[in-house]
């Protein structure tokens, strides 16, 4: 995946391809990208979208579900298999089985139509923000005072911050960004019952609360590839990351106390 570009300040503009098979929503889609600044590409199907995101490289794509073709949900597969890149979807359906659908096989982040261009545009740049943080993030676990551990564990849940890795109970979980990102929220401070608003502002970056749906699907998607017990729901409230009976703090790999790596 080719680094994003800062919208203010980079050498080159944002490049984002859209891919939606309607016409009026694509241009009005990118006559506001345009106006914000950014490079734009288009497609009107899933072949063609496929085509458009090997030629243009982009920094996102915004991938509608619904494609002459083949549909979204492959346009997603075949790009993320080839290059990854972050991807926001677009369904015509508020139906969560479309939106976990979408989460597994790469989507970072949805939207139900119809949607403003306004929100549309705060989303991408939300998206792009957290995608620079994590490529330029310093490397953690060298041992610096105060730096995180690069190897988190709670019970048989262990958490590779460096190399984006999750496992549980030996068995790895592919976990796109963006659930490695709430994950790794909610890991930091396990037991502890964030909200969906704490969830919004830390993961994607959201000020508002017009996305908690967002978060509930990817919490769903967390305990499919992790299980049902690893993140207990707090109605009214938000999610917490639950403990085994027998962990009361995280363990780190790698910060012994004899500076070995072993766990005294």
């Amino acid at each position: 995946m080719s680094k994003p570009a800062e919208t203010e300040s980079a050498s080159r503009p944002t490049r984002v391809v859209v891919v939606e098979d309607e016409p009026t929503i694509t241009r009005a889609i990118a006559d506001r990208l345009t106006a914000e600044g950014w490079e734009v590409s288009t497609a009107l199907d899933g072949p063609s979208g496929v085509a458009a995101v090997r030629e243009a490289a982009p920094d996102v794509v915004v991938l509608d579900v619904m494609l002459p073709g083949f549909d979204g949900l492959e346009v997603c597969r075949r790009i993320q298999a080839e290059d990854p890149v972050p991807v926001l979807m677009l369904t015509a359906r508020d139906d969560e089985t479309d939106m976990l659908v979408g989460l597994g096989v790469g989507a970072d982040d949805y939207m139900t139509k119809p949607f403003s261009m306004r929100e549309l545009v705060a989303r991408l740049k939300a998206l792009l923000r957290r995608v620079r943080r994590a490529t330029s993030a310093p490397e953690v676990g060298s041992g610096g005072v105060g730096e995180a551990p690069a190897v988190l564990q709670l019970g048989d849940l262990v958490i590779d911050r460096a190399a984006h890795r999750v496992t549980r109970a030996g068995a790895p979980a592919h976990l796109t960004p963006t659930e490695f990102d709430l994950l790794l929220c909610l890991a930091n401070a396990p037991g502890t019952v964030l909200t969906r608003e704490q969830l919004l502002a830390d993961v994607w970056d959201w000020v508002d609360a017009t996305g908690t749906r967002t978060v509930d699907s990817h919490v769903k998607a967390l305990r499919r590839k992790l299980g049902a017990d690893l993140v207990r729901t707090v109605h009214g409230v938000g999610y917490a990351l639950e403990l085994p009976d027998d962990e009361d703090e995280p363990r780190s790999e790698g910060l012994g106390s004899d500076g070995s790596g072993r766990s005294s």
